[in-house]
C-alpha cells in the first residue's frame, strides 16, 4: 500500500504577527500541530479539523483546534491539485471570542 502524499505547508506572511500575539512559549506547540495535522489528508475531516459552515473573510475553509482546552485555531485553505495548505491566521478562542493577531474577529 502506498503511503500518503505530503502536503507543503505554506504560511501567509500575515501569521507571523499572530503567532508574536499569542507569545513565545506556545511557538514550537503551534508548529508542531500544524506539522502533525496538515502534513498529510488535511482535507480529513476528524474531532479537531473540520470545514468552515461559510469560508472566513480572509480565505480559509477549513479550520484545526489544538492546544490546552482546544483554545488556538489554525485557520487554512487546501490546493488539492498542487498538494500545498495555505495557513492564513492563527488565533485563540476565549469563549466565546476569537483573537487573532491581538484584535477580536468575527468568522
Amino acid at each position: 500500500m502506498k503511503p500518503p502524499s505530503r502536503y507543503e505547508i505554506i504560511y501567509a506572511p500575515v501569521v507571523k504577527s499572530h503567532v508574536k500575539a499569542l507569545g513565545r512559549r506556545y511557538y514550537s506547540l503551534i508548529r508542531r500541530a500544524i506539522e502533525e495535522q496538515l502534513t498529510f489528508e488535511p482535507l480529513r475531516e476528524t474531532r479537531n479539523r473540520r470545514p468552515l459552515k461559510r469560508p472566513a473573510w480572509f480565505g480559509a475553509t477549513w479550520e484545526l483546534r489544538f492546544g490546552p482546552n482546544n483554545r488556538f485555531r489554525v485557520f487554512y485553505q487546501v490546493e488539492s491539485e498542487r498538494r500545498e495548505v495555505f495557513v492564513l491566521a492563527i488565533g485563540e478562542k476565549e469563549g466565546n471570542r476569537l483573537i487573532i493577531g491581538g484584535e477580536e474577529i468575527e468568522i
